[in-house]
């Protein structure tokens, strides 16, 4: 598949049937050949590298993006078929994502407090010195090894499974023909243009629902002491849980950012901005998960009020970062245009056909 658009004759004729067949040819090609590589990683030791290998990043790629079109176009795929091969993608992206997770997890965590305790010329961390930041570190680093060993553990069990083999099965049928409706002869435009258009709609929608001008300051000291998206609860309020009611609005806004975007691969346009948004989202993810993980390393039985006391500035530090992303995402969501109109430079007659080769997943 080249990146050259499609001619504009080609374009005027082409189906809808043709443009996600494209693409999901295109994407599912990588897919089996990435599978083989990605296995060989995972087969390796444990690794440590805070970015996953070629081969496991291709295949998250091509995952991401076969799941994205199969859920925004799926009006034109059958039914079942799209519902089931969604299933069995979310899967796989699950079980890849879990191990590098942990990896960028540990070189956060264990950044911030070198970070906090260090004792640079340009002035001393605010833990530099303390007694129980080496015990915090110690800790962290054990926890979080011993959790992606058994990741890795587990990944290896599901990559031998006859269910990584059926869903290969699956990408191989996309190769030669998708399920694909009778409404997918239609003209491309006509077809998925208002499914495109939905995919941005539910994003505004959901952006809209962001607590965005509690967010307007770079210092979201405000965030740290009070959450506004976590509906009033009776009684006793779990922490935990009211703290992951407060990121969820936001996981889900990365979620439909994702959409968008993918959507947008396949009308052949740009979407620089919003692979912005997608990153400053994916930072807002990590530090959110960083920060469950120091709150509950700080309540790891017997161990010292020290160390207690240093996992619980580096979970406000990761607080604070979730702070910085969601500041970040405020400054740059307004000045995007509403809808998909907006992102539509040229008629959608002429812009048709491969989008230019993705630089993130």
């Amino acid at each position: 598949m080249t990146d050259a658009p499609m001619t504009a004759q080609a374009a005027s004729t082409a189906t809808a049937g043709d443009i996600l067949s494209s693409h999901l040819t295109a994407q599912a090609g990588v897919f089996l050949r990435a599978l083989p590589q990605a296995v060989g990683e995972v087969g390796a030791r444990p690794g440590t590298a805070v970015v996953p290998p070629v081969g496991t990043a291709d295949l998250l790629r091509a995952v991401r993006r076969i799941g994205g079109l199969l859920h925004t176009f799926g009006a034109t795929f059958e039914q079942t078929w799209a519902q089931e091969s969604r299933t069995e993608l979310r899967w796989l992206l699950n079980l890849l994502a879990l191990e590098p997770g942990y990896v960028r997890r540990s070189a956060r965590l264990l950044g911030a407090l070198d970070a906090l305790s260090g004792t640079e010329t340009d002035g001393p961390g605010m833990l530099a010195g303390h007694a129980g930041a080496p015990k915090a570190r110690a800790l962290l680093d054990r926890q979080l090894t011993l959790a992606r060993t058994r990741a890795h553990t587990s990944v290896l069990q599901e990559l031998r499974s006859a269910r990584l083999h059926a869903l290969a099965d699956r990408m191989t049928l996309l190769v030669s023909e998708a399920p694909l409706l009778e409404a997918a002869d239609g003209r491309a435009g006509a077809v998925l243009l208002p499914q495109a258009a939905a995919a941005f709609t539910a994003l505004t929608a959901s952006a809209q629902q962001l607590p965005l001008q509690r967010a307007a300051t770079p210092y979201g000291g405000d965030g740290l002491r009070r959450l506004g998206s976590v509906p009033p609860a009776r009684g006793v309020v779990d922490a935990d849980a009211a703290l992951a009611a407060d990121d969820a609005p936001w996981g889900r806004v990365r979620i439909l950012v994702k959409r968008a975007r993918y959507a947008l691969e396949v009308c052949g346009r740009p979407a620089a901005e919003l692979d912005e948004l997608d990153e400053v989202l994916g930072r807002h993810q990590e530090a959110a998960d960083a920060a469950v993980t120091a709150a509950t390393a700080a309540r790891t039985p017997r161990i010292t009020p020290a160390t207690a006391y240093v996992l619980g500035v580096v979970h406000a530090d990761q607080r604070l970062e979730v702070e910085a992303a969601r500041y970040a995402f405020g400054r740059r969501w307004p000045e995007l245009p509403p809808g998909l109109d907006g992102w539509l430079e040229i008629p959608p007659a002429e812009g048709w056909g491969p989008s230019p080769a993705p630089r993130m997943a």
